[in-house]
């Protein structure tokens, strides 16, 4: 049996634990907070998604803005986009794209797998940099700063928790392929891109197994689409339609429509 003082100290406690809001209440932690907005530049910021998917293009948007003109409260919503759910991310899309210079680039399946992810990311990076006709500072998510790139241009290790411009170029490539791959997800739907983006899931990997590749798979990804053809490389038959990329050099903009023509 307790005594008197510790029975007080140990309701005190409680009452003191029922007060502390609930950790679903309180939101995520987000790195850019308003009040900080003068100590961010007015960069391009540079990102990509979906290069380490079994299917569909790699995306690149580059973004520019002053992050001190920002909408009120748009600049503490911003993170990398796997910090953020879909509903959120869809929310915040169509605030980046109106109060930012938006651009995007993509690279199809077909060219990944003749001049490998990390050359056709960058290459996309270049392009959708370029497309933005904005002289600023340029800030790159990852280790690599792409050719082509002149004036300041800068890797950022996990850049989109440093530099608010290259969260926005996550969400907003990210927001856009998910959007691609749900249109192509529905043409191909035993692979259940809708729901997986793409990505290795078990359900999609064995969906490859029992039915085969589409023309939106990377054959060189892994010895599973070798396997699937006895053994015999795929990626050579890529090579001669590698700069046919099924119209997702269309991607500049944030309609993805014409993008998608054909299967």
């Amino acid at each position: 049996m307790l005594c008197p003082a510790r029975s007080r100290v140990t309701s005190g406690r409680a009452r003191w634990h029922s007060r502390r809001v609930p950790e679903s209440r309180k939101g995520p932690v987000r790195p850019f907070a308003r009040k900080r907005a003068s100590l961010f530049q007015a960069v391009i910021g540079c990102d990509e998604v979906g290069r380490g998917a079994l299917c569909g293009p790699v995306v690149v948007a580059a973004v520019w803005f002053e992050p001190e003109a920002l909408p009120k409260g748009l600049l503490a919503k911003l993170d990398d986009s796997k910090r953020i759910d879909l509903a959120e991310r869809e929310a915040l899309f169509p605030l980046i794209l109106k109060a930012s210079k938006v651009r995007f680039a993509a690279r199809s399946a077909r060219y990944i797998d003749v001049y490998n992810i990390r050359n056709a990311t960058l290459q996309a990076m270049t392009q959708a940099v370029v497309r933005l006709e904005v002289d600023a500072p340029i800030r790159i998510d990852g280790i690599d700063v792409p050719r082509g790139l002149s004036g300041d241009a800068q890797a950022v290790v996990k850049g989109d928790g440093k530099v608010p411009q290259i969260a926005a170029a996550s969400i907003c490539a990210k927001v856009l392929r998910d959007r691609l791959m749900t249109r192509l997800g529905l043409r191909h739907p035993h692979y259940a891109w809708v729901s997986n983006a793409g990505y290795g899931t078990k359900v999609h990997r064995g969906a490859i197994i029992e039915h085969g590749h589409t023309r939106h798979h990377r054959r060189s990804f892994g010895d599973l689409f070798d396997r699937l053809n006895g053994g015999q490389s795929l990626v050579t038959q890529a090579a001669p339609q590698a700069e046919r990329l099924d119209g997702f050099e269309n991607i500049v903009d944030a309609d993805p429509l014409r993008a998608l023509r054909g299967g």
